[in-house]
């Protein structure tokens, strides 16, 4: 694999912007799903909402060229069937012909800045549904975050539907990502609620959403108890992948958390980011390697 060049990548964009579409038509595709019948996503939709900390790396993911160093690292390494990300990453990495025969993924909805007031008025400022079939990727992802408390749920529970029933229109599956979530009284910052009870009501209110179900995958996560997953789990018939998280030190851990959940029979796959493009000990091909063997 060869360094990312960010000058060779400027150049193209500013003289040569009509490169990014040409790249796309005739990018060589495959199925959602190959003989294996399991998925190993790479997730890099982090930037686009502002958040680029890993663990106690707060700027981890600033750095462009090393990001995308990382994920050709990772869309090498054998077992990884693809890529989430926003355009501007997907675009990077359809000029460095990283995408080829890979299930590209488009990442619908970041208006919900962390941190933001407005942070559940989680409006769709990514890919539109027409974009992602006008450049020929194989699905969306948007985040479905519901706090009770908060009216900006609505709006993106109503946007939410809306995008499942243009994405099945075009016959795109598209990951949902639920969860209930709520603000710190003390702080103000939201959180998930990881308990089993709650991500169970996620699961439900996901898989109901829109005019048919026939394209929407779920994105979850493993539960505050992974014991709890199975049970979890059973509130659905949807295919699922897990999400990774920021696991911080504990890489060991989330692989143990990952296994146990890979056995349940709605779980497809697993559609992790940071942990695996920023492993602790910073050897990337193993931490991929690692998670691939889980399934």
């Amino acid at each position: 694999m060869h360094p990312v060049d960010p000058a060779h990548l400027v150049r193209t964009r500013a003289r040569h912007p009509e490169a990014i579409i040409e790249a796309a038509a005739r990018r060589p595709r495959r199925p959602l799903l190959d003989e294996s019948g399991r998925l190993m996503i790479i997730a890099a939709d982090h930037p686009a909402r502002g958040i680029l900390s890993v663990g106690n790396r707060r700027l981890a993911m600033a750095n462009r060229a090393d990001l995308l160093e990382r994920l050709c690292l990772a869309l090498s390494r054998p077992g990884v069937d693809g890529v989430l990300a926003t355009a501007d990453i997907l675009d990077d990495l359809l000029l460095l012909g990283a995408l080829d025969h890979k299930v590209v993924i488009g990442s619908m909805n970041r208006g919900g800045l962390a941190g933001a007031a407005w942070e559940l008025d989680d409006r769709f400022t990514g890919h539109r549904p027409r974009d992602l079939q006008r450049l020929r990727f194989d699905a969306g992802k948007l985040l479905l975050r519901i706090d009770y408390d908060d009216p900006g749920s609505l709006t993106t529970l109503e946007a939410t539907a809306r995008a499942v029933d243009d994405m099945a229109e075009r016959q795109l599956p598209v990951f949902v990502e639920p969860f209930l979530s709520r603000r710190d009284p003390a702080t103000g910052t939201l959180r998930n609620d990881l308990s089993a009870e709650a991500v169970t009501k996620s699961v439900a209110m996901a898989s109901g959403l829109g005019g048919t179900s026939a394209y929407t995958w779920l994105k979850v996560p493993v539960t505050e108890n992974p014991d709890d997953m199975a049970r979890v789990m059973e509130s659905s018939t949807l295919p699922a992948v897990l999400l990774g998280g920021d696991v911080g030190d504990d890489q060991e851990g989330a692989y143990e958390k990952w296994r146990g959940a890979l056995q349940l029979p709605t779980v497809q796959g697993l559609m992790v980011g940071r942990s695996l493009l920023y492993p602790a000990d910073g050897d990337v091909a193993a931490a991929v390697d690692t998670a691939v063997g889980l399934l």
